[in-house]
Parts: structure tokens; C-alpha cells; sequence
């Protein structure tokens, strides 16, 4: 007797199926935001960039000034997940091994047994992440990019969820190390964070002078739940003209001329790479997903480009002397290519 063949399935009716998964891990995650808000003041914008970044596996480079809640985030939402959580404070006597671990001769067995380094977390926070040494910062970057590390001749797969958090200060560039466009381009998300209000500062006082300190953080997810949640993710429909959307954002940064953004030419010194269309896409599905929806809108991809395009493109002097920034650049080119 013949196999019966299988009915293909609705496209609408799959998209309604993947609509109320979403709806209910959405809930999920909805407790997740009020527990992180329970100890975070504000700051909602960097919540929401985090909480991208790991449902998308990707890692966030934070730019702001020192006591704005970096730390504070990052532990929280590992308290909240329950997961690993470790910070690793970078400085210029910093060494690969300081960070990834190393091998250590025992005198009696007579052989080298593994020491494995702070990097075998979850969550890792790599505060002012410019001020190691090249070394150093390779070696953060096999385990960003491979979510592995090497030590002698081993090689170690690391826990996942897998997210690193790297600060960078502003204002401070002495003693630093600038990183190589090589690899600021394996993070995700580049955000801008700054100062809270000032009801948001009263807040943050209150909450930090009172007794009992800032209130305990409960878990209410796991490990195992983020990485089907980000299975899901990557389900979120990307109809075909969200695509090309992508694409021509991604060349407008390198022929700005073909969209009719010729004056932009001699202000950009180099555009995006194609990192910037993958990490465009998987954003704008995660970003779709928090807002409860199966697919995703130009609005998607236009609330993430800055995140993602910004560290992804250079200046040139010129854009400098006419105190241009990234985050204009991007502006200027998402308002002018054309919306599907």
C-alpha cells in the first residue's frame, strides 16, 4: 500500500500555531522584566538590548560613564535565569590565561591538570574591555565567536546559554586599547546608555539607603528555557521584502550614492559587514517576538539598526570636523531607504 502523502501545511494556520506559543512564553519573560524591575530602576532600554541579545545568542558592548546599573543588570538577569554568572575586570597586566584558564603541573601525579578561567559562565561581564591587551581581547573573541576555548591542546565547550557583556568608558581613553573592527564586529549590539531622570535618581536612592538594602531577586526562569525560547525565535517569520529591507540598509552604508545619499560618500570610510544583515535579521525576530508577534515589521528592523549598524561602520576626518556621528549616519540612511 502507498505512503499517504502528507498535507502541506497553512501557512496562516502555522502562523496562528506560532502566534500562541509566542503568547505563552511571552508570560515567561513578561515575569522575567518585573523581577529584573524589581531591583533595576530604569534603565528599560539596556534591559530590552540584553534580553535581544540572548535570545538572539549574540553578546552587547555597553558604552557609558561608571555607576549606571551595568553590573547590577547583568547579575540580576543571571540571578533571575539562574545561571553562571562572573565578572572579569580588565586591565592592562591582564593575561589569556587570567581569562580562560590554564594548565597546572601537579608534582606528585607528575601531570598537568586543567584550571578553567572565569570565562566558564553564562553570563560574563568584561568590564572596560579596552583596557587589555590585544592577547587578552583574542582571547575573549574565539570564545564569543566558537563558544569555545582552547587550552593546551584541549578544547573546551562552554555552558550555554552563552552571553558576554563588555563595557566600555567614554570618557576615559588613556592606558586603553581600542578594539580592532575585527573584533567589535562580533558583538551584536553596540548601545549608548544614559543617565536615568531625575524621578528615576530618586528612585535609585531610595532604593539603595533603605534598610534591608535593594530587594532579593527570585528565579523565575531557567537555562533550558531560553534556549527553547530561542528556538522560537528563530521561527519568527521574515517575509522576503523584510529581507531586501535589510539588504538595502546594509549597501546603503557602502554606495550611500545608489540611494540617493551621495553626501554621505566621502563621510564614511568603510560600511557594514555582512555580519551587520544576519545580526539585523536575528534582532528584528527577537525584537518581534518581545513585542508578542510572529513576524516582523519594517518597525522591527528600524528599532534595532542603530544597535547594530552603528559599530559595524567607520568615518571618515571629514564627518569628524562636521561633528557627524554614527548614530546620525545611521538615521540619515534609515530615513531614506525606501520602507516596504
Amino acid at each position: 500500500m502507498a505512503e499517504e502523502m502528507e498535507q502541506p501545511v497553512n501557512p496562516a494556520e502555522a502562523l496562528r500555531i506560532l502566534s500562541e506559543k509566542i503568547k505563552m512564553e511571552n508570560a515567561i519573560i513578561s515575569r522575567l522584566r518585573e523581577e529584573v524591575g524589581k531591583v533595576i530602576v530604569g534603565q528599560q532600554y539596556m534591559i530590552d538590548r540584553l534580553l535581544i541579545a540572548l535570545l538572539a545568542d549574540g553578546h552587547v558592548l555597553l558604552e557609558g560613564v561608571p555607576g549606571l546599573a551595568k553590573t547590577l543588570a547583568i547579575k540580576t538577569l543571571a540571578q533571575a535565569i539562574s545561571v553562571d554568572f562572573n565578572r572579569i575586570q580588565f586591565t592592562p597586566d591582564l593575561l589569556p590565561a587570567d581569562v580562560t584558564g590554564t594548565l597546572i603541573y601537579n608534582q606528585k601525579s607528575e601531570e598537568f591538570s586543567i584550571k578553567k578561567g572565569p570565562i566558564f559562565a553564562n553570563f560574563i561581564l568584561a568590564d572596560e574591555i579596552n583596557r587589555a591587551p590585544a592577547k587578552v581581547q583574542s582571547a575573549l573573541l574565539e570564545a564569543m565567536q566558537e563558544r569555545q576555548v582552547t587550552i593546551g591542546d584541549e578544547t573546551y565547550i562552554l555552558p550555554k546559554p552563552f552571553l558576554v557583556l563588555a563595557t566600555q568608558n567614554p570618557i576615559e581613553q588613556e592606558g586603553t586599547y581600542p578594539l580592532p573592527e575585527a573584533q567589535v564586529d562580533r558583538f551584536m549590539l553596540k548601545v549608548f546608555l544614559g543617565y536615568p531622570s531625575k524621578d528615576e535618581e530618586k528612585q535609585i536612592i531610595r532604593a539603595n539607603v533603605r534598610k534591608g538594602g535593594l530587594p532579593e531577586c527570585l528565579k523565575v526562569m531557567s537555562a533550558e528555557d531560553i534556549l527553547r525560547i530561542r528556538q522560537l525565535v528563530r521561527e519568527v517569520y521574515l517575509d522576503e521584502k523584510i529581507e531586501q529591507y535589510i539588504v538595502d540598509l546594509v549597501y546603503a552604508t557602502r554606495t550611500p550614492e545608489a540611494y540617493g545619499l551621495g553626501f554621505l560618500q566621502p563621510m564614511i570610510s568603510f560600511g557594514c559587514s555582512p555580519r551587520a544583515s544576519i545580526n539585523l535579521a536575528l534582532a528584528a525576530k527577537a525584537y518581534a517576538f518581545l513585542q508578542g508577534r510572529a513576524f516582523v515589521v519594517p518597525d522591527d528592523v528600524k528599532a534595532v539598526s542603530p544597535d547594530v549598524m552603528r559599530h559595524r561602520m567607520g568615518l571618515t576626518y571629514e564627518a569628524e570636523a562636521e561633528n557627524l556621528t554614527i548614530t546620525d549616519v545611521v538615521t540619515k540612511i534609515v530615513n531614506k531607504v525606501e520602507v516596504p
